[in-house]
């Protein structure tokens, strides 16, 4: 077992009225099965509570919206279909892979519980069912729309507590030579950068391909292809199909499994190791922060994703330690950070209130982020990315 901090929802930002009341924590433990090797939550918050009203669009990211198109492109590559056939994107959010999919002649439809992005989508052209997916939404829509040549669920695959239930929707809406197309944060990845902060409640489920291939042979579905991508710091795309379905294994999925089986992710020594890096990792970014505040240097974090929740409660890292948090969704803006109340605020913060080092707590977004702030290193300002490796640039 690997615990972490106790924290609140890692999306649970509250209003300036709600600054100063208490947010329950919850524990946030991983614990590795030793029977099908796979890593999870056993404590499970409400998703109603968790998503219904969610703050998190990808549309605002152009490097997400890169990779989406990347994304619909390559499945309709791999996979291709006849025009006009539909594609159906379980937690579609904004509909951002949506449109993606729509460009390349494809019908589409989303599913997401988040009500305010869920009606926003629909008003914005991408029609979009507000709820949970489940078996008996899957037969609606196949009755209503047809089958799916393509399902999706990207970074939800994760979220979600009753996987059965949500694969025995899928081979309902799938057509026979369908595939299911999901990415996920990939253990390997986790373990290899320490990306521990990917660790949250919403993150019920640290997937690697072995217990996946097991789980899928188990539910009435094939794994037929693992692809790693860059997105989040290292994910994991899958391909599934129906079983007995007409598209061969590809060997990306036996590499994938002698990779994992290399690095010994089916023992749970793997997880006590990785708590040992993050010992470490903290360590060295508490020095760092340490260091310029002590030469009265002012430090504001710069994003403020669900990831940031896990970091800064488990490093320890004060309110007082940043001035404030600067995100460019205004679904964010002007709210406060989960538990520790840290107001965040629009890039124009930076001007009326300078900052000398930024510390980057969408860290896999730093890339971009510095090259968007060019004029703020001239200036002599600073940037602090903690992970992969920590380092001040």
């Amino acid at each position: 077992m690997l615990t972490l901090t106790p924290t609140p929802p890692a999306n649970a930002f509250v209003s300036s009225a709600e600054v100063g009341g208490v947010q329950p924590a919850y524990p946030l433990e991983v614990h590795f099965c030793v029977e099908c090797t796979h890593a999870q939550l056993l404590d499970v918050v409400s998703p109603e509570d968790l998503f219904s009203d969610y703050v998190y669009v990808s549309g605002t990211s152009a490097v997400f919206r890169d990779h989406f198109a990347r994304y619909a492109s390559e499945v309709m590559q791999r996979y291709p279909m006849a025009a006009q056939e539909l594609v159906v994107d379980i937690g579609s959010n904004d509909g951002t892979l949506l449109r993606c999919f729509q460009a390349l002649d494809c019908r589409m439809l989303g599913i997401d519980p988040a009500r305010d992005i869920a009606a926003k989508a629909t008003e914005a052209g991408v029609e979009t069912i507000e709820g949970f997916f489940t078996p008996a939404l899957a037969l609606e829509i196949r009755e209503k729309h047809g089958p799916a040549a393509v399902v999706t669920a990207n970074n939800v695959f994760a979220h979600i507590d009753d996987l059965g239930a949500v694969v025995e929707g899928v081979r309902t809406l799938l057509k026979p030579d369908g595939v299911f197309v999901f990415e996920v944060s990939y253990l390997v990845d986790v373990l290899e950068k320490t990306l521990f902060d990917t660790i949250y409640h919403e993150h019920l489920s640290y997937h690697s391909v072995g217990p996946l291939v097991r789980f899928f042979q188990a539910n009435g579905m094939e794994l037929i292809g693992t692809d790693r991508v860059d997105s989040h710091g290292g994910s994991l795309r899958g391909f599934v199909q129906l079983k007995g379905g007409p598209h061969p294994v590809a060997q990306s999925v036996n590499d994938r499994l002698a990779e994992e089986k290399e690095l010994g992710l089916n023992r749970p020594e793997a997880l006590l190791q990785f708590g040992d890096r993050i010992t470490a990792v903290r360590d060295t970014v508490m020095g760092l922060l340490d260091d310029l505040r002590g030469r009265g240097a002012k430090v504001a974090g710069y994003g403020a994703p669900a990831k940031a929740t896990t970091l800064l409660y488990h490093f320890g890292i004060e309110p007082e330690t940043l001035e404030y948090i600067v995100d460019d969704s205004p679904l964010k803006q002007g709210l406060h950070t989960p538990g520790l109340h840290i107001p965040v605020l629009p890039a124009t913060v930076l001007e009326t209130q300078p900052v000398d080092c930024l510390f980057i707590l969408a860290w896999n977004f730093a890339d971009s982020i510095m090259e968007n702030l060019k004029p703020f290193r001239a200036a002599g300002g600073q940037f602090l990315v903690p992970l992969p490796k920590p380092k001040i640039q």
